[in-house]
């Protein structure tokens, strides 16, 4: 099933006003309902090296995946259905592959990136992360991370050390707990939520969310979601106005119409003639 008339889509990347370079990546395959964005660290150059990487492969290894199989629950004691495990695992691939990298590279070494992925299926979506990359939701005028940090600042969050409202104003955010290719092996985080047609999805790097408060991106994509591709500069804008500490990228999703996928007799009859 083809969604890319399902879904209207901008991507976009700004280097900031203090780094030199742009390490942060992004894709989307549209007709997979996938969309990527990592955010990458260490060495110069080798973070744009380690999210390229994650970017391209998570890409290569869902597209096929999902081009290749029925779709159908893969581990029913988890519940996952198979397009979760597919990104899972595409996902810990990307670590392997960027790990392997910078073991054998000496220009690579210490590399790493965050991610935040999604993949559309059935009025449904997955999400993958690993970092501070985030996803945020706007339904209905109500706008909610959907993403938690893996970050040392939300930990301490979550033991009740800071509030949320003083976590907001920390200069510490940018200590991740977890990130690809630091370790051999890396733990997704895969959550399941429903999709409703009129939802507007916001992947962005820590960029955009150290640098504007949630509140101005929720009122940002309010005012100008109309037009993706405004309310995408708009952000930027506001990014760098704050003092652009940081590269800036955004894929900002709108549904346009809901995506059941096919069952039935009549999906298997038409399969056959594909």
């Amino acid at each position: 099933m083809n969604l890319k008339e399902k879904f209207a889509c901008v991507q976009m990347t700004d280097v900031g006003k203090v780094r030199d370079h742009n390490e942060d990546a992004i894709g989307a395959n549209l007709g997979t309902g996938l969309l990527v964005l990592a955010d990458g660290m260490g060495g110069y150059n080798a973070g744009e090296v380690a999210s390229g990487i994650a970017v391209k492969t998570v890409l290569e290894l869902v597209s096929e995946a999902c081009a290749r199989e029925d779709r159908e629950v893969a581990e029913p004691e988890t519940g996952l259905m198979r397009q979760s495990i597919v990104l899972r695992d595409a996902v810990a691939r990307a670590n392997k592959i960027i790990h392997q990298t910078a073991k054998s590279q000496p220009q690579c070494e210490g590399m790493g990136t965050t991610l935040v992925a999604c993949l559309f299926f059935d009025n449904r979506v997955t999400i993958a992360h690993v970092g501070d990359s985030r996803l945020y939701r706007l339904r209905a005028g109500r706008f909610e991370q959907v993403t938690l940090d893996h970050s040392l600042l939300q930990e301490l969050v979550d033991r009740g050390f800071y509030t949320p409202e003083e976590a907001a104003r920390s200069t510490n955010r940018n200590y991740v707990t977890r990130a690809l290719g630091v370790e051999p092996g890396v733990d997704v985080e895969i959550n399941e939520i429903d999709a409703e047609p009129d939802d507007v999805y916001l992947l962005c790097s820590d960029g955009l969310s150290d640098m504007v408060e949630d509140e101005d991106i929720h009122l940002t994509i309010s005012t100008f979601g109309a037009n993706l591709e405004t309310a995408a500069k708009q952000l930027i804008q506001l990014s760098n106005d704050h003092g652009g500490k940081d590269n800036i990228s955004i894929i900002l999703l709108n549904v346009l119409d809901s995506f059941p996928a096919k069952t039935g007799l009549f999906a298997r009859l038409a399969r056959l003639f594909k």
